[in-house]
This record gives structure tokens, C-alpha cells and sequence, in this order.
């Protein structure tokens, strides 16, 4: 069972991003987004995700990591494809996850939001343990957020629109809403 303290998820991996900083103001976090990520596009289960996130990707290690060379990324959580959590940046803190954002007119989502990540793809239909540990992972923030209501969960692709498109048709939104009513 997860539970959530001094601003970390338990029991979880930690891993430490040096790709964060303090929020303007630490008592504003308001908003999830929910992101589709995988490296190289459509590999699962490579150490690649998380080395970007902690700034040490090899960018020579694959043809289509060029492009990443100098990104300094984050986010706070991740789900693998078997269900497994870690996570990067306290919930107090700002990950880089959002990039140029919008949300019901307020610009900088990063600046009071918390990102998860989901490795898949916007076509990949994402597992059934991601979508529990999701849902899990967002009934405790919920609990210790309330700002963020069920309303205030959205994708990458509501906050960036023509810029990002993740987490994408592929992932199911009724469902996952479904067990956060369960």
C-alpha cells in the first residue's frame, strides 16, 4: 500500500533529478498531468527513461537520442509497463515535465503541478498494472493535494495542445477514472 511522506511516495524507488527547483509558491499544487514517454520511441524497459531524467543519457547510445543532447527533463513520477513506481522530484518541488504549458488560462503548468509519466506510447495501449499503480499514486496525491480534484487531472496533450500529443489515444481515460471512483 502507498503512502506518502515528507512530500515522497513509500515504498518506491528514489532516484534524485538534478532537473528540478522550488516552486514560486510551494503551496500551490493544483494540477496533474499525465505523460506517455519511452526510449527509443516504442522500447520498454531500458535503463534510458531514467538516465535522461537524472541527466546522465548517452546521447550517442541510439541514432534518435541526438536530438535529446542537452535537455534537462524531469518528472516526478514514472510507471513502467509492469507496474513498477519511481520517483524523481519531491512533490513539493518543480519537475521539468511540462515545458511551454497553459491550463484554463494560467500559463507554466510546471509551476503548480506534479507529472507522472507512463512508459508507452500514444498508440500503445498502456497495462493494466500502470493504470492501477495511476490510479493509486493519485488517490495519495489527491489526499494530501486536495487541489488536485478529479477535474484537475489532465494529459500532456491538454496543456501543450499542437505541441505534445501524450499520453494519447491509447490511453483510456474512462477507465482510469472508473478506478479512481472505486
Amino acid at each position: 500500500m502507498l503512502n506518502l511522506t515528507a512530500h515522497r511516495l513509500h515504498p518506491v524507488r528514489w532516484e534524485a533529478s538534478p532537473h528540478a527547483d522550488e516552486r514560486p509558491n510551494s503551496n500551490d499544487i493544483s494540477l496533474l498531468v499525465i505523460h506517455g514517454i519511452s526510449l527509443p520511441e516504442g522500447n520498454f524497459g531500458g535503463p534510458y527513461i531514467t538516465e535522461l531524467f537524472l541527466g546522465r543519457l548517452d546521447c550517442e547510445a541510439h541514432p534518435t537520442f541526438a536530438i535529446l543532447k542537452g535537455l534537462r527533463v524531469s518528472a516526478h513520477c514514472l510507471i513502467r509497463r509492469n507496474g513498477e513506481i519511481i520517483q524523481y522530484v519531491d512533490f513539493n518541488r518543480r519537475a521539468w515535465h511540462a515545458g511551454v504549458s497553459s491550463w484554463n488560462g494560467r500559463e507554466r503548468c510546471n509551476d503548480y503541478s506534479i507529472g507522472i509519466e507512463l512508459e508507452g506510447t500514444d498508440s500503445t495501449p498502456y497495462t493494466k498494472e500502470q493504470y492501477q499503480a495511476l490510479a493509486a499514486v493519485t488517490q495519495v496525491i489527491q489526499q494530501h493535494y486536495p487541489a488536485i480534484t478529479n477535474e484537475r487531472i489532465v494529459g500532456h496533450e491538454h496543456i501543450a495542445p499542437g505541441r505534445k500529443t501524450d499520453p494519447g489515444p491509447a490511453f483510456d481515460w474512462q477507465h482510469y477514472r472508473a478506478l479512481l471512483n472505486n
